[in-house]
């Protein structure tokens, strides 16, 4: 019945009428109310509908953080559409591929992208009518986020108004989102880590701020000039935060934030909600909407541990379906509200990854005697450089496609900044230079997957058709791997 249903259109709907003198959105020039927003939606929902985007269609978005993010997600959600903000970061080989498999009805860009399609749509081109359209229900897909290409290909994430909203209520409470929450999108919002915020803004009321890209210095005048409550900040972004307003220029006391460094901690509010005082520890992927533990919900636990959000359950599994003893290691398996609805076009892969009626998240993890869950790493080898998310596979697919390289394999190596680095393995079949292999890698996916470091061998030693990277870490260096 849709009595019981709530779609993201209907939160702002909703929003629209009880809170009609909050600021909604802050882009630039651009200051909406909800109201002004709602009215916004509905006209971007006609001129979508008009292009013949209807129920289970997708819309695609090429360009950086803007309101149109939003406005676009929640004018799809008002048709029953398909949202998908693209990784602006990806090579142009990437994106032609994200383009061919998600089929999207309507392919809308920002003025800063030269579109390589007649009927790629200026952002700014859209106007419609606004009218009313039949209700939606809330178990529909509405988001399709392109995860990290973990079989060698992308994947689209599929979620539903209904997990998104879940989610936002489980992160309302661990964060303790309150009215007037502000949140400034300087993540990038085809990653769920900004999405989930973004979201749990709007389903409070709050104000979202979106600026294009992470800019220090922009980060401290919007936090001063915007009251900004929280942003998408971790490590090195925090301490170039901190150094940008070294002088103290920027007031930043708004910001409710983690404790980080004795500067940082002078410079903000630090914050005393689960969610901050566990320093946003917990372990999460886009296909549970976000965050499927949480580590302020387990005090004493550390790291990549937590007990899970109040809408899921949450089980350590053997390949044979069956739960592991306590302080046994087995695959983290996960069901409940929050819950992506598969990937998009990949029937195999969702038959897979749903077995025994659980969702396989593909990471290893253990139950503690205290009820706890531990990520312990990821059942396939996946490099973590800053926020991204590498895995070898599609590395060594790009590599290989040289005509000069007869095998190749990549592993993770330490590094200050970003955690890990990129480290590629060559065997040649015709002379070669590192540099021209980096550049024919970064013509084909993101730049920041591509290696920065490359060394040649006469083999790369194999477990069966496989490289044995225990063996290639030990050999060239490898290591820091997420759960290490």
């Amino acid at each position: 019945m849709m009595i019981h249903s709530l779609t993201l259109s209907d939160v702002l709907s909703e929003h629209a009428r009880s809170r009609p003198g909050v600021t909604a959105v802050v882009d630039g020039d651009v200051r909406l109310t909800y109201p002004e927003l709602d009215e916004r939606v509905s006209r971007l929902a006609g001129a979508l509908d008009a292009r013949g985007v209807t129920a289970g269609e997708r819309v695609l978005w090429l360009g950086q953080n803007s309101h149109a993010v939003l406005e676009l997600l929640l004018a799809c959600s008002r048709l029953g559409a398909v949202f998908c903000p693209a990784n602006w970061r990806q090579s142009a080989d990437e994106l032609r591929f994200v383009v061919e498999d998600l089929t999207p009805r309507v392919v809308v860009h920002e003025a800063s992208v030269t579109p390589l399609e007649p009927s790629w749509l200026l952002f700014e081109q859209l106007e419609g009518s606004a009218r009313e359209f039949p209700q939606v229900a809330d178990t529909e897909p509405v988001l399709a986020l392109y995860t990290a290409a973990f079989d060698g290909r992308p994947n689209a994430a599929l979620l539903s108004s209904a997990a998104l909203v879940a989610h936002s209520a489980s992160l309302l409470v661990v964060r303790q989102m309150e009215p007037g929450f502000t949140f400034l999108n300087n993540g990038p919002l085809f990653h769920v880590g900004t999405m989930m915020f973004c979201l749990a803004t709007l389903q409070i009321g709050g104000t979202n701020v979106f600026t294009p890209s992470f800019d220090a210095e922009e980060v401290c005048r919007l936090v001063d000039a915007e009251k900004v409550t929280q942003a998408f900040l971790f490590g090195q972004m925090i301490d170039a935060v901190a150094a940008a307003n070294a002088g103290g220029k920027y007031d930043l006391s708004s910001l409710r934030f983690v404790s980080h460094s004795a500067e940082w901690d002078a410079m903000i509010t630090v914050d005393d909600s689960p969610w901050c005082r566990s320093k946003m520890g917990g372990y999460g992927q886009t296909e549970v909407g976000g965050m499927l533990t949480f580590l302020g919900l387990a005090p004493g636990a550390a790291g990549y541990a937590g007990r899970p959000s109040p809408l899921v359950q949450v089980r350590i599994l053997a390949p044979s379906g069956e739960e592991v003893a306590p302080g046994e290691v087995g695959e983290i398996c996960a069901r409940g509200k929050t819950l992506f609805s598969g990937y998009f076009a990949r029937p195999d892969l969702n038959a897979q990854k749903f077995a025994y009626g659980w969702h396989h998240t593909g990471d290893l993890g253990r139950r503690e005697p205290d009820g706890t869950i531990t990520f312990v790493g990821p059942k396939l080898r996946m490099i973590k450089s800053g926020a991204e998310n590498v895995y070898p596979a599609e590395v060594e697919r790009a590599l290989k496609s040289h005509p000069a390289v007869a095998d190749a394999a990549v592993i993770g190596v330490p590094d200050p900044t970003w955690h890990q680095a990129v480290k590629a393995i060559v065997v040649t079949s015709a002379e070669v230079n590192p540099e021209e292999l980096i550049a024919h890698v970064q013509e084909q996916i993101a730049s920041y997957k591509k290696p920065r470091e490359i060394a040649f061998a006469d083999a790369i030693p194999k477990r069966g058709f496989t490289p044995d990277y225990d063996a290639l870490d030990a050999e060239f260096g490898g290591g820091n791997y997420p759960g290490q």
